[in-house]
């Protein structure tokens, strides 16, 4: 495991991660003391557990927030591979139709063309 130390609120904390995981946890740290930071211009020192605390709801929050987004983006993609789908299978039906109709003309002028050919020749003097 590595160890790094970061700093939240002015204080280090020593911490294990994963290695090469170093900067991920040194940038979360980071996030983290930005939201101290603001609570703190906002409400003066009212104790380091309360900010912790506070910071830790709005972190929470904002995922919360991030989570109904994902998910209702998840359903709106599946709703488009549904409408995606419906639409192959139209498209398809529709190039099965058009096959079919080629083929009735093909077949249609395939007879006319030999009852052409087979009509006896009329001579004229």
């Amino acid at each position: 495991m590595a160890q790094v130390t970061v700093t939240i609120d002015g204080k280090a904390y020593r911490m294990a991660c994963e290695e090469g995981q170093q900067g991920h946890l040194e940038e979360l740290a980071s996030r983290f003391d930005r939201y101290v930071g603001h609570l703190k211009s906002q409400f003066g020192e009212i104790g380091d557990l309360r900010v912790t605390v506070m910071a830790g709801i709005m972190v929470m929050d904002e995922l919360a927030e991030v989570t109904r987004k994902a998910a209702s983006l998840e359903g709106e993609i599946e709703t488009l591979r549904s409408r995606r789908d419906g639409a192959v299978q139209e498209h398809q039906r529709s190039e099965e139709a058009v096959v079919d109709a080629l083929s009735q003309l093909a077949s249609r002028l395939n007879g006319i063309t030999a009852k052409l050919t087979a009509r006896p020749k009329v001579e004229t003097n």
